[in-house]
């Protein structure tokens, strides 16, 4: 419940502004009290008489309002609630919120904010798909901003894809979590993610094509459920989120010396993908070519960190997730590997070049259990990352 909970509800310029109604009823049902910021834009979808009349609450429009100012400044005002949502949060919203542009009231309110601010983001797909607003979403997400959505699905437009606005349910359910600590606060979590770099000389090493795109959302996914994350990264494309203790390594003996430092944890998420190999002698000088031709690597087998982890006598997180990345025979290769590894769940992908998922924004999962296989359809990585999330939450609660 979010009773007296203080809600500072921005709705930007859309036709999802629509929703933004019934979400002031939802959130008034479990006790919070509203206060809306409208922009100019979402004053053409909604009026400032029917948002007034759903919250209970005067709609503040106008950064250069003289008499706001005299009542409350738009500083106060930024600062006086639990949490900001945006919703809907248009691209040129999420585009000033990154730049860090303060030119009407809602920009000026979540530059001039210490509360914790979550948008819920609403446009059509290919503006979502967007290179730039790509880069700005990845921006908001470094700087703390929590994301609700968006949900796949038909649009006003015609459109069908990512850019629909989370359903006011879920924006709710989002809203309850984050101000309730989460169900997985006071637990202790940790993920590895990204590649691992298995130097040849100084200048050269063995690795893979993992982006760390998948660890990264999962770290950030259970930090907003409340859990005290400890992410292991090796060489990652995307940058660790907020808010979760970050350990960067190299080297897959490296992963392992912090996976065991940062023990003992709740529950371990490994979705690095480890190189299987390193060179065994690796030169501390650059291998020259020679007249005798190319040089003779011997290569050594790198520790196995989630058998290790799943096999602990003592200290064994009660919950060891593993990942697959197989290119062919998914679900026969995984289940075989969890059973070989000894790790309670695994989460498999086919990560063949024609999928695009290997390095890609998008993941097509299969988690593996005691209870079976359980094929998720393919969804962005966030989505992945969020569901997973709450299947953890539920599996340590009970």
């Amino acid at each position: 419940m979010l009773a007296e909970k203080r809600i500072l509800l921005i709705i930007g310029g859309g036709i999802a502004a629509y929703k933004s109604l019934e979400l002031i009823r939802r959130l008034q049902d479990r006790g919070a009290r509203v206060t809306p910021v409208l922009t100019r834009a979402g004053a053409q979808f909604v009026t400032p008489l029917s948002v007034s009349a759903l919250a209970g609450h005067k709609v503040y429009t106008d950064l250069f309002d003289l008499t706001d100012e005299a009542e409350m400044g738009h500083i106060n005002l930024s600062r006086s609630a639990d949490l900001i949502v945006v919703a809907p949060a248009t691209a040129d919203l999420m585009a000033k919120m990154a730049a860090g542009l303060a030119e009407d009231l809602a920009s000026t309110l979540l530059l001039a904010t210490d509360t914790p601010v979550m948008v819920a983001p609403a446009m059509n797909v290919r503006m979502w798909e967007h290179p730039a607003t790509q880069r700005n979403r990845a921006q908001l997400e470094q700087d703390g901003i929590g994301f609700i959505g968006p949900n796949e699905g038909g649009m006003a437009c015609g459109e069908f894809g990512p850019g629909r606005m989370a359903e006011p349910a879920e924006i709710v359910a989002a809203v309850e979590a984050k101000l309730s600590g989460g169900p997985l606060a006071g637990k202790r979590i940790l993920v590895t993610s990204g590649p691992t770099h298995e130097p040849i000389d100084p200048v050269r090493y063995i690795a893979n094509r993992s982006s760390g795109a998948q660890g990264t959302a999962i770290a950030r996914a259970l930090a907003g459920l409340g859990a005290q994350v400890v992410f292991v990264t090796g060489p990652a494309d995307v940058p660790p989120p907020p808010g979760v203790e970050v350990v960067a390594v190299e080297t897959a003996q490296q992963m392992l010396e912090a996976v065991e430092g940062a023990l003992p944890v709740d529950a371990g998420v490994f979705a690095a993908a480890v190189a299987d190999w390193r060179v065994a002698s690796a030169s501390d000088r650059k291998l020259k070519k020679s007249r005798d031709g190319m040089p003779s690597l011997a290569f050594a087998e790198n520790p196995d960190i989630l058998k290790t982890v799943s096999r602990m006598p003592e200290g064994r997180p009660r919950l060891v997730v593993g990942f697959a990345a197989e290119t062919d025979d998914v679900i026969d290769n995984a289940t075989a590997k969890r059973a070989r590894k000894g790790c309670d769940w695994i989460v498999a992908n086919d990560v063949s070049p024609a999928t695009g998922i290997m390095g890609g924004a998008e993941n097509a999962v299969v988690l593996i259990s005691d209870e079976g296989h359980e094929e998720w359809p393919r969804m962005g990585k966030a989505e992945v990352a969020d569901r997973l999330a709450r299947r953890i939450a539920a599996a340590l609660d009970g």
